[in-house]
Protein backbone atom coordinates (compact mmCIF):
# COMPACT_ATOMS: atom_id res chain seq x y z
CA UNK A 1 0.00 0.00 0.00
CA UNK A 2 1.59 3.26 -1.19
CA UNK A 3 -1.11 5.91 -1.46
CA UNK A 4 -0.58 9.66 -1.64
CA UNK A 5 -3.36 12.10 -2.44
CA UNK A 6 -2.46 14.34 -5.39
CA UNK A 7 -2.82 18.14 -5.02
CA UNK A 8 -5.96 18.21 -7.18
CA UNK A 9 -7.63 15.79 -4.77
CA UNK A 10 -7.02 18.21 -1.88
CA UNK A 11 -8.48 21.04 -3.96
CA UNK A 12 -11.57 18.96 -4.68
CA UNK A 13 -11.86 18.13 -0.97
CA UNK A 14 -12.11 21.83 -0.14
CA UNK A 15 -14.83 22.22 -2.78
CA UNK A 16 -16.89 19.43 -1.24
CA UNK A 17 -16.44 20.75 2.29
CA UNK A 18 -17.63 24.18 1.22
CA UNK A 19 -20.68 22.73 -0.52
CA UNK A 20 -21.60 20.75 2.59
CA UNK A 21 -21.21 23.81 4.81
CA UNK A 22 -23.47 25.77 2.46
CA UNK A 23 -26.22 23.15 2.23
CA UNK A 24 -26.36 21.34 5.57
CA UNK A 25 -28.46 22.94 8.33
CA UNK A 26 -26.72 25.29 10.78
CA UNK A 27 -25.04 23.36 13.56
CA UNK A 28 -24.95 20.05 11.65
CA UNK A 29 -21.15 20.04 11.47
CA UNK A 30 -20.68 21.28 15.05
CA UNK A 31 -19.32 18.61 17.37
CA UNK A 32 -21.86 17.53 19.95
CA UNK A 33 -24.84 19.21 18.31
CA UNK A 34 -27.97 17.20 17.62
CA UNK A 35 -31.03 17.86 15.48
CA UNK A 36 -34.52 17.17 16.73
CA UNK A 37 -35.90 13.96 15.14
CA UNK A 38 -38.60 15.91 13.26
CA UNK A 39 -36.02 18.32 11.82
CA UNK A 40 -33.75 15.48 10.73
CA UNK A 41 -36.66 13.65 9.09
CA UNK A 42 -37.62 16.79 7.19
CA UNK A 43 -34.05 17.26 5.97
CA UNK A 44 -33.91 13.67 4.74
CA UNK A 45 -37.10 14.17 2.72
CA UNK A 46 -35.59 17.09 0.81
CA UNK A 47 -31.97 15.91 0.74
CA UNK A 48 -32.29 13.85 -2.45
CA UNK A 49 -33.36 16.95 -4.39
CA UNK A 50 -30.46 18.87 -2.87
CA UNK A 51 -27.98 16.18 -3.88
CA UNK A 52 -29.39 16.00 -7.39
CA UNK A 53 -29.21 19.78 -7.81
CA UNK A 54 -25.56 19.65 -6.73
CA UNK A 55 -24.82 16.78 -9.12
CA UNK A 56 -23.47 14.53 -6.38
CA UNK A 57 -25.71 11.49 -6.87
CA UNK A 58 -23.66 8.94 -8.86
CA UNK A 59 -21.12 11.68 -9.58
CA UNK A 60 -18.57 9.16 -10.93
CA UNK A 61 -20.94 8.15 -13.74
CA UNK A 62 -20.11 9.46 -17.23
CA UNK A 63 -21.36 12.94 -18.07
CA UNK A 64 -23.48 11.62 -20.95
CA UNK A 65 -25.58 9.67 -18.45
CA UNK A 66 -26.01 12.50 -15.97
CA UNK A 67 -22.94 12.07 -13.77
CA UNK A 68 -20.01 14.41 -13.29
CA UNK A 69 -17.46 11.99 -14.70
CA UNK A 70 -15.38 12.15 -11.51
CA UNK A 71 -12.15 10.21 -11.36
CA UNK A 72 -11.73 7.32 -8.92
CA UNK A 73 -9.75 9.53 -6.55
CA UNK A 74 -12.33 12.30 -6.70
CA UNK A 75 -15.02 9.74 -5.95
CA UNK A 76 -13.04 8.60 -2.90
CA UNK A 77 -12.67 12.17 -1.66
CA UNK A 78 -16.39 12.78 -2.19
CA UNK A 79 -17.28 9.69 -0.13
CA UNK A 80 -14.79 10.61 2.59
CA UNK A 81 -16.12 14.14 3.03
CA UNK A 82 -19.76 13.10 3.11
CA UNK A 83 -18.87 10.36 5.62
CA UNK A 84 -16.94 12.87 7.74
CA UNK A 85 -19.96 15.17 7.76
CA UNK A 86 -22.42 12.35 8.41
CA UNK A 87 -24.42 13.37 5.35
CA UNK A 88 -26.19 10.82 3.10
CA UNK A 89 -24.71 10.47 -0.39
CA UNK A 90 -27.27 8.43 -2.24
CA UNK A 91 -30.89 8.62 -3.28
CA UNK A 92 -31.61 4.89 -3.30
CA UNK A 93 -28.98 2.31 -2.30
CA UNK A 94 -30.18 -0.40 -4.66
CA UNK A 95 -30.55 2.05 -7.54
CA UNK A 96 -27.37 4.10 -7.45
CA UNK A 97 -25.07 1.52 -5.86
CA UNK A 98 -26.16 -1.83 -7.36
CA UNK A 99 -28.43 -1.89 -10.40
CA UNK A 100 -27.33 1.50 -11.77
CA UNK A 101 -23.63 0.54 -12.11
CA UNK A 102 -24.73 -2.86 -13.47
CA UNK A 103 -26.78 -1.17 -16.21
CA UNK A 104 -23.79 1.07 -16.97
CA UNK A 105 -21.62 -2.02 -17.40
CA UNK A 106 -24.02 -4.36 -19.23
CA UNK A 107 -27.01 -2.34 -20.46
CA UNK A 108 -27.86 -1.31 -24.00
CA UNK A 109 -27.91 2.37 -24.91
CA UNK A 110 -31.72 2.32 -24.79
CA UNK A 111 -31.69 0.78 -21.30
CA UNK A 112 -29.20 3.35 -20.05
CA UNK A 113 -31.30 6.22 -21.36
CA UNK A 114 -34.49 4.80 -19.86
CA UNK A 115 -33.30 3.85 -16.38
CA UNK A 116 -30.19 5.83 -15.43
CA UNK A 117 -31.76 9.29 -15.44
CA UNK A 118 -34.60 8.06 -13.23
CA UNK A 119 -32.06 6.60 -10.80
CA UNK A 120 -30.05 9.83 -10.71
CA UNK A 121 -33.13 11.92 -10.01
CA UNK A 122 -34.32 9.58 -7.28
CA UNK A 123 -37.64 9.08 -9.11
CA UNK A 124 -37.52 5.27 -9.12
CA UNK A 125 -36.81 3.03 -6.13
CA UNK A 126 -35.46 -0.51 -6.46
CA UNK A 127 -35.17 -3.81 -4.64
CA UNK A 128 -33.05 -6.90 -5.32
CA UNK A 129 -34.61 -10.26 -6.15
CA UNK A 130 -31.84 -12.87 -5.93
CA UNK A 131 -32.40 -15.10 -2.88
CA UNK A 132 -35.14 -17.75 -2.79
CA UNK A 133 -36.29 -20.15 -0.04
CA UNK A 134 -34.07 -22.89 -1.52
CA UNK A 135 -31.51 -20.69 -3.28
CA UNK A 136 -29.53 -18.50 -0.94
CA UNK A 137 -25.85 -19.37 -0.80
CA UNK A 138 -26.36 -21.71 -3.77
CA UNK A 139 -27.90 -19.01 -5.94
CA UNK A 140 -27.63 -21.04 -9.15
CA UNK A 141 -30.31 -23.43 -7.85
CA UNK A 142 -33.02 -20.75 -8.10
CA UNK A 143 -36.44 -21.87 -9.34
CA UNK A 144 -38.17 -18.63 -10.40
CA UNK A 145 -38.88 -18.83 -14.14
CA UNK A 146 -39.36 -16.30 -16.90
CA UNK A 147 -41.02 -17.50 -20.11
CA UNK A 148 -41.19 -15.38 -23.23
CA UNK A 149 -44.72 -14.57 -24.40
CA UNK A 150 -44.59 -12.32 -27.43
CA UNK A 151 -42.98 -9.05 -26.33
CA UNK A 152 -43.12 -9.83 -22.61
CA UNK A 153 -41.55 -12.16 -20.07
CA UNK A 154 -44.02 -14.01 -17.84
CA UNK A 155 -42.53 -14.56 -14.38
CA UNK A 156 -43.51 -17.17 -11.79
CA UNK A 157 -41.80 -18.02 -8.51
CA UNK A 158 -40.80 -16.58 -5.17
CA UNK A 159 -38.03 -14.39 -3.74
CA UNK A 160 -37.24 -13.94 -0.06
CA UNK A 161 -35.35 -11.52 2.21
CA UNK A 162 -36.12 -8.80 -0.34
CA UNK A 163 -35.25 -5.52 1.35
CA UNK A 164 -37.56 -2.55 0.68
CA UNK A 165 -39.79 -4.56 -1.67
CA UNK A 166 -42.88 -2.97 -0.16
CA UNK A 167 -41.69 0.46 -1.33
CA UNK A 168 -39.91 -0.37 -4.61
CA UNK A 169 -41.02 0.60 -8.11
CA UNK A 170 -38.77 -2.02 -9.77
CA UNK A 171 -37.06 -5.25 -8.81
CA UNK A 172 -33.91 -6.48 -10.53
CA UNK A 173 -34.20 -10.24 -10.36
CA UNK A 174 -32.69 -13.47 -11.56
CA UNK A 175 -34.98 -15.98 -13.28
CA UNK A 176 -34.45 -19.25 -15.11
CA UNK A 177 -35.07 -18.64 -18.83
CA UNK A 178 -33.69 -21.84 -20.34
CA UNK A 179 -34.79 -25.16 -18.74
CA UNK A 180 -32.43 -27.18 -20.96
CA UNK A 181 -29.14 -25.34 -20.29
CA UNK A 182 -26.67 -25.93 -17.42
CA UNK A 183 -27.89 -24.08 -14.37
CA UNK A 184 -25.32 -21.25 -14.49
CA UNK A 185 -26.08 -20.67 -18.18
CA UNK A 186 -29.87 -20.72 -17.92
CA UNK A 187 -30.41 -17.54 -15.90
CA UNK A 188 -31.34 -14.04 -17.05
CA UNK A 189 -31.20 -10.70 -15.23
CA UNK A 190 -34.55 -8.88 -15.56
CA UNK A 191 -35.87 -5.45 -14.57
CA UNK A 192 -39.46 -6.00 -13.47
CA UNK A 193 -42.06 -3.34 -12.50
CA UNK A 194 -43.35 -4.01 -8.98
CA UNK A 195 -46.67 -2.17 -9.18
CA UNK A 196 -48.67 -4.71 -11.18
CA UNK A 197 -51.11 -7.59 -10.77
CA UNK A 198 -49.37 -10.89 -10.11
CA UNK A 199 -46.86 -9.54 -7.55
CA UNK A 200 -47.57 -9.98 -3.84
CA UNK A 201 -45.28 -8.61 -1.12
CA UNK A 202 -45.42 -10.08 2.39
CA UNK A 203 -43.29 -8.33 5.05
CA UNK A 204 -41.18 -10.52 7.36
CA UNK A 205 -41.46 -8.97 10.82
CA UNK A 206 -38.17 -8.98 12.75
CA UNK A 207 -37.68 -9.26 16.54
CA UNK A 208 -37.45 -5.48 16.92
CA UNK A 209 -40.73 -4.96 15.07
CA UNK A 210 -39.17 -3.72 11.84
CA UNK A 211 -40.13 -5.34 8.55
CA UNK A 212 -37.67 -4.24 5.88
CA UNK A 213 -37.22 -7.83 4.63
CA UNK A 214 -40.01 -9.31 2.55
CA UNK A 215 -41.20 -12.35 0.67
CA UNK A 216 -42.21 -11.57 -2.91
CA UNK A 217 -44.49 -13.91 -4.89
CA UNK A 218 -44.78 -13.78 -8.69
CA UNK A 219 -47.83 -15.26 -10.39
CA UNK A 220 -47.77 -14.56 -14.14
CA UNK A 221 -46.14 -11.17 -13.51
CA UNK A 222 -44.79 -9.46 -16.62
CA UNK A 223 -41.98 -7.26 -17.84
CA UNK A 224 -40.99 -6.04 -21.33
CA UNK A 225 -38.89 -8.36 -23.46
CA UNK A 226 -36.20 -5.68 -23.72
CA UNK A 227 -35.73 -5.49 -19.93
CA UNK A 228 -33.07 -8.20 -19.94
CA UNK A 229 -29.68 -6.83 -18.87
CA UNK A 230 -26.59 -8.36 -20.45
CA UNK A 231 -28.42 -10.73 -22.78
CA UNK A 232 -30.68 -13.74 -22.34
CA UNK A 233 -29.15 -16.61 -20.31
CA UNK A 234 -26.20 -14.43 -19.28
CA UNK A 235 -27.62 -13.41 -15.93
CA UNK A 236 -25.05 -15.24 -13.84
CA UNK A 237 -22.19 -13.09 -15.13
CA UNK A 238 -24.28 -9.94 -14.73
CA UNK A 239 -25.27 -10.90 -11.17
CA UNK A 240 -21.64 -11.39 -10.19
CA UNK A 241 -21.03 -7.78 -11.23
CA UNK A 242 -23.88 -6.61 -9.00
CA UNK A 243 -22.58 -8.63 -6.05
CA UNK A 244 -19.17 -7.08 -6.65
CA UNK A 245 -20.64 -3.60 -6.30
CA UNK A 246 -22.55 -4.71 -3.19
CA UNK A 247 -19.41 -6.03 -1.50
CA UNK A 248 -16.96 -3.42 -2.71
CA UNK A 249 -18.48 0.05 -2.85
CA UNK A 250 -17.81 0.93 0.80
CA UNK A 251 -14.27 -0.47 0.95
CA UNK A 252 -12.56 2.86 1.65
CA UNK A 253 -15.15 4.41 3.95
CA UNK A 254 -17.07 1.45 5.40
CA UNK A 255 -14.91 1.33 8.53
CA UNK A 256 -16.20 4.76 9.59
CA UNK A 257 -19.67 3.58 10.55
CA UNK A 258 -18.17 0.79 12.65
CA UNK A 259 -15.77 3.22 14.31
CA UNK A 260 -18.58 5.60 15.30
CA UNK A 261 -20.65 2.77 16.67
CA UNK A 262 -17.67 1.40 18.62
CA UNK A 263 -17.10 4.85 20.14
CA UNK A 264 -20.68 4.73 21.41
CA UNK A 265 -20.15 1.26 22.89
CA UNK A 266 -16.95 2.41 24.65
CA UNK A 267 -18.86 5.37 26.12
CA UNK A 268 -21.46 2.97 27.52
CA UNK A 269 -18.73 0.77 29.02
CA UNK A 270 -17.18 3.78 30.77
CA UNK A 271 -20.55 5.05 31.97
CA UNK A 272 -21.66 1.82 33.63
CA UNK A 273 -18.22 0.79 34.90
CA UNK A 274 -17.76 -2.23 32.63
CA UNK A 275 -14.64 -0.64 31.14
CA UNK A 276 -12.89 -1.53 34.42
CA UNK A 277 -13.37 -5.23 33.67
CA UNK A 278 -10.08 -6.44 32.08
CA UNK A 279 -11.91 -8.98 29.89
CA UNK A 280 -14.28 -6.31 28.54
CA UNK A 281 -11.33 -3.97 28.01
CA UNK A 282 -9.50 -6.66 26.05
CA UNK A 283 -12.53 -7.28 23.84
CA UNK A 284 -12.91 -3.54 23.21
CA UNK A 285 -9.23 -3.31 22.24
CA UNK A 286 -9.61 -6.24 19.86
CA UNK A 287 -12.68 -4.59 18.29
CA UNK A 288 -10.78 -1.32 17.82
CA UNK A 289 -7.89 -3.16 16.12
CA UNK A 290 -10.33 -4.82 13.71
CA UNK A 291 -11.83 -1.47 12.71
CA UNK A 292 -8.29 -0.28 11.94
CA UNK A 293 -7.69 -3.43 9.88
CA UNK A 294 -10.81 -2.60 7.85
CA UNK A 295 -9.43 0.87 7.25
CA UNK A 296 -6.09 -0.49 6.04
CA UNK A 297 -7.77 -3.06 3.80
CA UNK A 298 -9.83 -0.25 2.29
CA UNK A 299 -6.63 1.56 1.35
CA UNK A 300 -5.26 -1.67 -0.11
CA UNK A 301 -8.32 -2.01 -2.29
CA UNK A 302 -8.11 1.59 -3.48
CA UNK A 303 -4.39 1.30 -4.16
CA UNK A 304 -5.01 -1.76 -6.31
CA UNK A 305 -7.62 0.06 -8.40
CA UNK A 306 -5.43 3.17 -8.79
CA UNK A 307 -2.56 0.93 -9.92
CA UNK A 308 -4.64 -0.55 -12.70
CA UNK A 309 -6.56 -3.45 -11.18
CA UNK A 310 -10.09 -3.66 -12.55
CA UNK A 311 -13.07 -3.89 -10.17
CA UNK A 312 -13.61 -7.47 -11.38
CA UNK A 313 -10.13 -8.38 -10.13
CA UNK A 314 -10.89 -6.86 -6.74
CA UNK A 315 -14.59 -7.65 -6.27
CA UNK A 316 -16.21 -10.10 -5.92
CA UNK A 317 -12.92 -11.98 -5.91
CA UNK A 318 -10.65 -12.91 -3.06
CA UNK A 319 -10.18 -9.48 -1.49
CA UNK A 320 -13.90 -8.80 -1.67
CA UNK A 321 -14.65 -12.17 -0.09
CA UNK A 322 -12.13 -11.57 2.68
CA UNK A 323 -13.43 -8.07 3.45
CA UNK A 324 -17.09 -9.10 3.46
CA UNK A 325 -16.40 -12.06 5.75
CA UNK A 326 -14.25 -9.91 8.05
CA UNK A 327 -16.57 -6.94 8.61
CA UNK A 328 -19.77 -8.97 8.89
CA UNK A 329 -18.33 -11.30 11.53
CA UNK A 330 -16.75 -8.32 13.32
CA UNK A 331 -20.11 -6.58 13.56
CA UNK A 332 -21.88 -9.68 14.82
CA UNK A 333 -19.22 -10.12 17.52
CA UNK A 334 -19.05 -6.46 18.58
CA UNK A 335 -22.83 -6.28 18.94
CA UNK A 336 -22.68 -9.30 21.24
CA UNK A 337 -20.02 -7.39 23.18
CA UNK A 338 -22.36 -4.39 23.36
CA UNK A 339 -25.11 -6.54 24.86
CA UNK A 340 -22.64 -8.00 27.36
CA UNK A 341 -21.65 -4.46 28.39
CA UNK A 342 -25.28 -3.49 28.87
CA UNK A 343 -25.91 -6.65 30.87
CA UNK A 344 -29.47 -7.00 32.13
CA UNK A 345 -30.15 -3.40 31.03
CA UNK A 346 -29.85 -4.70 27.47
CA UNK A 347 -32.99 -6.74 28.06
CA UNK A 348 -35.02 -3.57 28.65
CA UNK A 349 -36.42 -1.90 25.52
CA UNK A 350 -34.98 1.58 25.87
CA UNK A 351 -35.76 3.19 22.51
CA UNK A 352 -37.98 6.17 21.76
CA UNK A 353 -41.06 4.74 20.07
CA UNK A 354 -41.67 7.91 18.05
CA UNK A 355 -38.11 8.82 17.09
CA UNK A 356 -36.18 8.14 13.92
CA UNK A 357 -32.73 6.76 14.70
CA UNK A 358 -29.80 5.86 12.47
CA UNK A 359 -28.71 2.24 12.70
CA UNK A 360 -25.32 1.48 11.06
CA UNK A 361 -25.81 -0.58 7.93
CA UNK A 362 -29.57 -0.46 8.31
CA UNK A 363 -30.20 3.26 7.82
CA UNK A 364 -32.98 5.37 9.29
CA UNK A 365 -35.31 3.42 11.55
CA UNK A 366 -38.44 4.66 13.28
CA UNK A 367 -39.11 3.26 16.73
CA UNK A 368 -42.28 1.26 17.32
CA UNK A 369 -44.72 1.81 20.17
CA UNK A 370 -45.25 -1.94 20.55
CA UNK A 371 -41.52 -2.80 20.59
CA UNK A 372 -39.38 0.29 21.33
CA UNK A 373 -35.91 -1.12 20.75
CA UNK A 374 -33.03 1.35 20.93
CA UNK A 375 -30.70 1.96 17.99
CA UNK A 376 -28.07 -0.27 19.60
CA UNK A 377 -30.56 -3.08 20.16
CA UNK A 378 -31.82 -2.76 16.59
CA UNK A 379 -28.22 -2.90 15.35
CA UNK A 380 -27.73 -6.11 17.36
CA UNK A 381 -30.72 -7.71 15.63
CA UNK A 382 -29.62 -6.49 12.18
CA UNK A 383 -26.06 -7.76 12.64
CA UNK A 384 -27.38 -11.32 12.69
CA UNK A 385 -28.27 -10.99 8.99
CA UNK A 386 -25.01 -9.44 7.82
CA UNK A 387 -23.06 -12.71 7.70
CA UNK A 388 -25.75 -13.98 5.30
CA UNK A 389 -26.76 -11.33 2.77
CA UNK A 390 -24.37 -10.49 -0.06
CA UNK A 391 -22.78 -13.94 0.27
CA UNK A 392 -22.58 -15.95 3.47
CA UNK A 393 -19.40 -16.01 5.52
CA UNK A 394 -19.10 -19.73 4.80
CA UNK A 395 -19.19 -19.16 1.03
CA UNK A 396 -16.59 -16.39 1.37
CA UNK A 397 -14.31 -18.86 3.17
CA UNK A 398 -14.70 -21.29 0.29
CA UNK A 399 -13.66 -18.55 -2.16
CA UNK A 400 -10.57 -17.69 -0.13
CA UNK A 401 -9.68 -21.35 0.38
CA UNK A 402 -9.98 -22.23 -3.30
CA UNK A 403 -8.57 -19.06 -4.90
CA UNK A 404 -5.90 -18.02 -2.38
CA UNK A 405 -4.88 -21.20 -0.61
CA UNK A 406 -5.34 -23.47 -3.63
CA UNK A 407 -7.49 -25.94 -1.75
CA UNK A 408 -9.69 -28.36 -3.72
CA UNK A 409 -13.24 -27.24 -4.35
CA UNK A 410 -15.86 -28.27 -1.85
CA UNK A 411 -17.74 -31.39 -3.05
CA UNK A 412 -21.16 -30.63 -4.48
CA UNK A 413 -24.28 -32.46 -3.21
CA UNK A 414 -24.69 -35.69 -5.16
CA UNK A 415 -21.40 -35.14 -6.94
Amino acid sequence: MDLTYPPEADEFRLEIRQWLEDHLPPGWLTAGSEMAPAERAELMRSWTDTLFAGGWICATWPVEYGGKGLSTMQGVVLNEEFARAGAPLRADFFGDTLVGPTILRWGTEEQKQEFLTAILQGRVSWCQGFSEPEAGSDLASLKTTATLDGDEWVINGQKVWTTQAQHADYIFLLARTNPDAPRHKAISYLLVPMKQPGIEVRPIVQPDGSAEFNEVFFTNARCPRDNVIGGVDNGWAVAMTTLGFERGTSATTGHRRFGKELDRIIELARANGRAEDPLIRQRLAAAWSKVKIMEVNGWRSLTGVLNGASPDETYPGTLGATNKMFWSEYHRDVMELAMDILGMDGQILSGDAGAEEYVPGYGQRRGRADYPASALQASFFFSRSETIWGGTAQVQRNIVGERVLGLPKEPRPGG
